[in-house]
């Protein structure tokens, strides 16, 4: 790589490790303005243990890409899918959607040309909640949608959602939803029977009535209906309706006494039986997320990580969902142990006052931007699109604050799953979230970056974290148009997302499991392609095709990050920053 001048530094020993999370020590990196800053680093190993030697070069000077036309070993087809290029034709990079868009599938949009519809208009990961329908219907779509990705060009990951320990609501299989009408008696039971019985509500949890007084409360899924314990026969409760609404299949319950939760989910285990069979089947059907019901602390996740990579062929992230006020009281090491987090807001507006909701969603996310786990914002984003063809106000409002906030994903759940306007609904959040990357990009301006707590540990680590920091500002101060990645396993890709830079992040990988994880990362486009040891040869391969076709032009300027490690050269680890001109 040729340059006008060059910086050397070596640094010899190790780093101190920051073991602690501390939110009011924020450091951004190492501060970059010249123009067309390239820089490399090597890790040499030597014999000593006892000492690291690290190389970093800072190279001054624009490079031209000289393209070679030889595209073969590159595999000669670029694994765009046709979402992102379509997107990329009609908008140029500034304007792709950098939001993530996930949506819960359920009998509204089971077909393979409802599926195909969602995965066109925006649909990053399916989500398949446990909780509801058989294990050959979930076979059957995750089997359409692996069909679509292999046979349309589509890129959709696909996450199952545990059912978690939690008492519930048995589903009869009846319709979607029963009445229940002020006044009215119903009769509370944990006996297993098939079928309904009129006015008669079946428990999955033998017990839950355990505890329970008269006088007390129970509350369906946050307060679509209440009803008040008006005698215990047993283990059964007879109950008096005293709000009105719908009881929906699987609705989750939760008691009260005196206007304060009675919890008793900290009696059940994390994942139950029916989760871990869940798990078996997740395993062998290839999917890429796991998203983990009522997570109390760190324990359970890590157990499941640990078991996966034992278990599993390909890499499958484990996501942890924030449902409980146990789990914001051990929020920090919660979100370390795991590979994501959903913030479940249906769930943790019943035991946290409805007020703080949008404060502690902020805060989810603020934290999980500082230690680089992707966040998914979930739980009545377009409520009202479950009966309605448009939203409210309101809804767009609050999907535009988490926006705001830089979530990496939104969530659809009922609206896409059982309503009838899944496809609105995926447009409305899909032009919103639009929207408000824009206004925040304009806000921000080309110099705004977050700041953030070192998470390296290790020295290249460390090292690659600061690389990314730069290259981040770098591609805002600059105005470059893009930034490429070439990465196995997406570490320098995530680092860099969660600085949110203004151009769009393309992350080339030669690794699937990577490319549907990257897929849940704010901002990133992951392209499926070969890669070799010549970086130099993987870079101009790549621009190659994407010029041929028509999606970069002469003068358009990237900068460009790899972390590849070179199987010829294992001792070596070459990360680098460049940026190139197209020409």
């Amino acid at each position: 790589m040729a340059g006008v001048g060059d910086l050397a530094l070596n640094f010899g020993g190790l780093m101190r490790k920051d073991a602690v999370f501390n939110p009011q020590k924020l450091v951004f990196g190492v501060p970059v303005s010249s123009h067309g800053v390239c820089l490399n680093t090597r890790k040499f190993v030597r014999a000593s243990n006892s000492r690291i030697g690290v190389q970093a070069v800072m190279q001054v000077g624009v490079e031209s890409s000289e393209l070679s036309r030889d595209s073969n070993s590159f595999g000669g087809v670029l694994g765009f899918d046709v979402v992102s290029e379509v997107e990329l034709r009609e908008k140029g990079f500034l304007g792709m959607r950098k939001t993530k868009l996930v949506c819960t599938v359920g009998p509204a949009c089971s077909s393979s040309e409802d599926l195909e519809k969602l995965a066109m208009g925006g649909m990053n990961v399916a989500r398949l909640n446990m909780c509801h329908n058989t294990r050959e219907w979930h076979q059957d779509v995750i089997r359409k949608i692996k069909k679509l990705n292999q046979e349309k060009g589509y890129c959709v990951s696909l996450m199952i959602d545990t059912e978690g320990s939690q008492i519930h609501v048995v589903d009869h299989g009846a319709p979607s939803s029963v009445k229940a009408e002020d006044g009215s008696i119903w009769f509370f039971t944990d006996e297993k029977f098939e079928g309904t019985r009129p006015f008669t509500i079946q428990a999955n949890y033998e017990g839950f009535a355990e505890g329970t007084n008269v006088g007390d409360e129970i509350v369906f899924d946050g307060g679509m209906a209440t009803f008040e314990v008006v005698e215990k026969i047993g283990n059964d409760l007879r109950c008096k309706c005293t709000d009105s609404g719908l009881l929906l299949p699987r609705a989750k319950l939760s008691f009260w006494r005196d206007g304060k939760l009675v919890s008793k989910n900290h009696e059940l285990p994390t994942l139950s039986s029916k989760d871990w069979s869940d798990i078996e089947f997740a395993i062998s059907e290839g999917v890429d997320f796991i998203a983990v019901s009522f997570v109390n602390d760190a324990d359970a996740v890590t157990y499941l990580k640990n078991y996966l990579s034992t278990k599993s062929i390909k890499s499958i992230k484990v996501l942890a969902k924030i449902e409980s006020l146990e789990a914001l009281r051990k929020l920090e090491e919660i979100v370390e142990a795991s590979d994501g987090i959903m913030i479940a807001r249906g769930d943790l507006g019943v035991e946290i006052p409805l007020e703080q909701i949008p404060t502690v969603q902020e805060e989810i996310t603020y934290v999980c931007r500082q230690l680089n786990k992707p966040v998914v914002v979930a739980s009545q984003l377009l409520e009202s699109m479950v009966e309605y063809p448009t939203p409210t106000r309101a809804e767009v409002a609050d999907i535009s604050e988490a926006v705001r906030q830089y979530a990496d994903a939104l969530m659809l759940s009922g609206e896409s799953a059982i309503g009838p306007y899944g496809q609105k609904a995926l447009s409305v959040l899909r032009l919103a979230s639009s929207r408000m990357e824009l206004w925040s990009r304009e806000e921000k301006g080309q110099n705004g970056l977050f700041q953030h707590t070192n998470i390296g540990v290790s020295l290249p680590d460390k090292i690659a974290e600061q690389i990314c920091n730069c290259a981040a500002g770098m591609a805002n101060s600059l105005g470059l148009d893009a930034i490429f990645v070439y990465t196995r396993h997406g570490q320098m890709a995530s680092l860099i997302s969660r600085n949110r830079p203004n151009p769009p992040i393309f992350a080339f990988t030669n690794d699937s499991s990577t490319r549907m994880a990257l897929n849940l990362q704010w901002g990133v486009t992951p392209l499926l392609v070969e890669l070799s040891d010549d970086m130099e040869s993987n870079i101009e391969k790549s621009i190659h095709l994407i010029k041929n076709k028509g999606l970069i032009k002469n003068g358009d300027t990237v900068l460009i990050v790899s972390d590849i490690i070179p199987t010829s050269t294992a001792q070596t680890l070459f990360q680098s920053v460049q940026v190139k001109t197209i020409s």
